[in-house]
């Protein structure tokens, strides 16, 4: 109904589409990305949204569980929304906002092109994508059929916000193969594998390098899941920081802690695995400083003030940058995402949609 030509959704759930060119100028191809998956970590199922149209400052109660206030104590940034409309679920799922807000925003950019052929613009290509809350959001993108020269994840949280770095970050699973035997004639020669996987969780720092005790730029070893019997236990975890170097080290912190524990299992053995999922997209970036100086500028033509920040999580476009498409993050205005208080701001929408008409200006104009 728009009049884009080629829009499709392929086998893997990823969606493309163009609007094309309508200047002479050599343009590189710009693509704006989105995930169309929401956080596991709250149901998703049923969202009955909700518009709190011209909010006055008054905490905001969730009908559907009046437990669920959203005050701006818990939510500063709702100082700076007094007449706006926030939107917000009932109080028993998430919003999904992130990152169906980012959906919307590039939907209604594309609409403005579509329907505004005066505003002379290079190829753009729109890619959303799943799994991204899995961290497999691009897994299966077709980097040659994408095409596209440099990127914009629309992902990110406070207006005007721009996000040129994300952390480094790996994946460790660590399996225990212990010793089984009748508990009741197992002296001297059962070795649980459960005792062994809680006795690695104690030794973990308590007052460092865990999610719940660094902020800013610091790292972390984070447990995410433990399951197991006697015989085989495992325990799964993230490791993350902005410099990627530090990850070996905490790696490594994990491997001697492992080693300690398992001295008391000597008839057990262990396998420890490294997987990389994400690097920091500012080794990239920096390559390519128009990518972010463009965004900026396109920030403050909506009369936003561009606030850069470092994202302590990663995007599609950490992964897309090391798969050879540049691409920081800007704002969709999403806040206090993968949970019930989720929440956005119509206007912020709209400075975001704002955002992506003047990148594409910006980009046409310096070419």
């Amino acid at each position: 109904a728009m009049g884009i030509e080629d829009a499709h959704l392929d086998e893997y759930g990823y969606v493309y589409a163009t609007i094309p060119a309508n200047t002479e100028k050599q343009v590189p191809v710009i693509c704006f990305c989105s995930h169309m998956d929401t956080s596991p970590d709250c149901s998703g199922a049923g969202v009955k949204p909700i518009i709190h149209r011209n909010y006055d400052g008054s905490p905001i109660v969730l009908p559907d569980d009046p437990s669920q206030v959203l005050s701006p104590e818990n939510h500063p940034h709702l100082k700076d929304q007094i007449g706006n409309d926030i939107i917000t679920a009932s109080g028993t799922t998430l919003l999904g906002a992130d990152n169906k807000a980012g959906l919307a925003e590039i939907m209604d950019a594309a609409h403005f092109f579509m329907t505004h052929p005066e505003v002379k613009h290079g190829a753009i290509r729109i890619l959303f994508t799943p799994d991204e809350e899995i961290g497999r959001g691009v897994d299966k993108v077709d980097m040659e059929k994408l095409g596209a020269d440099f990127g914009y994840t629309v992902d990110g949280e406070q207006r005007g916000s721009l996000e040129d770095e994300t952390f480094s970050a790996d994946a460790v699973v660590i399996t225990i193969h212990g010793v089984s035997a009748h508990p009741g004639f197992a002296k001297g020669k059962l070795e649980s594998a459960v005792k062994a996987g809680a006795e690695l969780l104690a030794r973990l720092p308590k007052d460092r390098l865990s999610p719940e005790t660094t902020g800013g730029r610091q790292g972390f070893i984070h447990p995410l899941s433990f399951e197991g019997m006697v015989e085989k236990a495992t325990l799964q975890f993230i490791i993350r920081d902005f410099e990627t170097p530090k990850l070996k080290e905490y790696e490594d912190l994990l491997r001697r802690l492992l080693d300690e524990v398992m001295q008391a299992y000597p008839n057990s053995h262990v396998e420890f695995k490294v997987i990389e999922q994400y690097r920091n997209m500012k080794e990239v970036l920096d390559k390519y400083p128009q990518v972010v100086e463009y965004a900026e500028e396109a920030i403050r033509r909506a009369g936003l003030r561009p606030i850069k920040s470092s994202i302590r999580g990663g995007t599609d476009g950490s992964r897309l940058s090391f798969m050879g498409l540049p691409c920081p993050n800007i704002f969709a205005g999403e806040h206090a995402f993968h949970s019930k208080q989720e929440w956005v701001s119509v206007q912020d929408m709209e400075k975001a949609v704002e955002t992506i008409i003047h990148l594409c200006r910006i980009w046409e104009e310096r070419s």
